[in-house]
Order: structure tokens, then sequence, then C-alpha cells
């Protein structure tokens, strides 16, 4: 038999099949400059990712669902990257040991070849935490407001950002994204204890955007603003027309939905 110039490459060549994971993990973003890598700033995925490659002896790169901003928290966050050897049971008992206190691994998972953190997520939840009275332990994790809100017409607000899909209005100026268009599923302002809670569902979110629409639904709890006025300010597309935005560190990526099909 004669082997052909691609027969005999491919006869002594071994092709490198990669597996993806996926990876469940949590952070206090704290100390970092929110999740994405920055040129000259600490990120959560920086630090996951010089972690991974040390254990695994080779160069990975990790994508994650979302970019939450510095100082945001993620009580669950998702992220994939893909490796050519199966990992065994104590590989989340490593990655642990490597990270820092603020970072913690659930689970790490095979999923398919094509599953995506980020393109595959049918919905994102947020959780905004304001502290209503003095509380030494909320100080790094709840915005403290001490003034009475009016929350039955901070509800009537949210329950209006289900009528709408464009949401320019309340994303960070010079975003270069291709739509402003979110599909809000839930949205709403209960308290627990001496906190208010903003809990708000969507299949995606805007640069800034559950800090913007919060700083409005204070506005409105506040009288500053009227119900009524977040039709006008909705369809302004204007961020100067919304109310100012919240600080980060009251803001928590609580869940991530994804379709069955993701896993192997």
């Amino acid at each position: 038999m004669v082997l052909t110039g691609i027969n005999y490459l491919c006869s002594f060549t071994k092709i490198r099949v990669y597996l993806r994971y996926f990876i469940e993990l949590s952070y206090n973003g704290k100390a970092y400059h929110g999740w994405q890598i920055q040129p000259n700033a600490i990120s959560v995925q920086e630090v996951i990712e010089k972690a991974l490659s040390t254990i695994l002896q080779n160069k990975i790169s990790i994508m994650g669902a979302g970019r939450t901003d510095a100082g945001v928290h993620a009580s669950q966050m998702f992220a994939h990257f893909d490796f050519d050897k199966a990992l065994d049971d104590t590989m989340v008992f490593k990655l642990n040991s490597f990270l820092p206190e603020a970072i913690a691994i659930h689970a790490i998972f095979q999923v398919n070849d094509e599953a995506h953190a980020r393109f595959d997520a049918l919905s994102r939840t947020y959780m905004y935490k304001i502290s209503t009275k003095k509380n030494v332990f909320n100080t790094d994790f709840a915005y403290s407001l001490y003034n009475n809100l009016d929350v039955d017409a901070m509800n009537l607000a949210s329950s209006m950002l289900l009528k709408y899909n464009d949401f320019q209005c309340f994303s960070k100026v010079h975003t270069d994204v291709k739509t402003y268009h979110c599909k809000i599923m839930f949205a709403q302002w209960k308290y627990l204890d001496d906190q208010l809670i903003f809990t708000i569902k969507a299949d995606r979110f805007l640069r800034n955007m559950v800090r913007a629409i919060v700083g409005t639904m204070v506005n409105i709890g506040l009288g500053k603003m009227k119900v009524e006025d977040l039709h006008d300010i909705i369809k302004s597309k204007d961020r100067s027309e919304a109310g100012f935005s919240v600080p980060a560190h009251g803001l928590y990526l609580t869940n991530i939905e994804y379709p069955n099909t993701i896993k192997s």
C-alpha cells in the first residue's frame, strides 16, 4: 500500500482531543476588579486561570457566564474550559487549595463539546441588598440606606419593567453591544429582617444595568421620581434620565440557568 502525503502525516501525528468542563464557583468581589481579566488590575478570571494552569501544567483559559463589575459578588457563577485529559475527583479540592479564601469552587463537571458558559445560559438572576439599619457586618456586603422607602411604589415600578425589552436607559454609555434588548422575567423588592432585597431575573443584562435600575427604584421609593416617570425614562433610551448607580458591593449574581442539553 502506498501512503499519500496526508495519510503519512496522519499516521504519525497524534490528534489531541479536548474535553470541555464547566466550573461552578462563588466569590467575594471586594478585592477584585470584576470578573474579566484587566491589564493593570487583579480579576477573578485571572486568579482562577493561573491556579488551573499550575495544577494541570498547561496554559488554561476560561470563559465566564458573564462579566461582573469591580466589587460585585457572586454566590453562583459558571465558567468553562477545555483540557485534553479526564479530571479526577480530587480536582475541586486541589483547585480550592490553590485559590484564596475569597474564591470557592463548588463543582467541576464535563459537558458536551459545544456547551458555552456564556451563550448557553437561559437566564441570570441578580440580588441587591440594602441595609435599612446600621449593622457592622453588612458594611462590605450591603448598601446602607436608612431612609424610609415606599416599597409598594418600588414594586409597582419593578413590575412595569416586565412590559419592556429595550433598556438602553439603564446601560453604561459607550458599551459595545449589538442590542439593548433584554427579557426581564422577574423583578421584586422584599424585606428580610433589617435588609431590603431586590431580586431580578432576565435572559441577559447590560453593563451596570441592575445598579442603575436599583438607583432608579430608590429614587421612586424616596419620592424623587414618580412611578409613572419610569415609562418616559425607558422610552428615552437616555442613561441620564434614569436614577443614580448604587454601589457595587450590594450586588450579587445568585443564579444561572442552563438547558439540560449542555450535559455530555
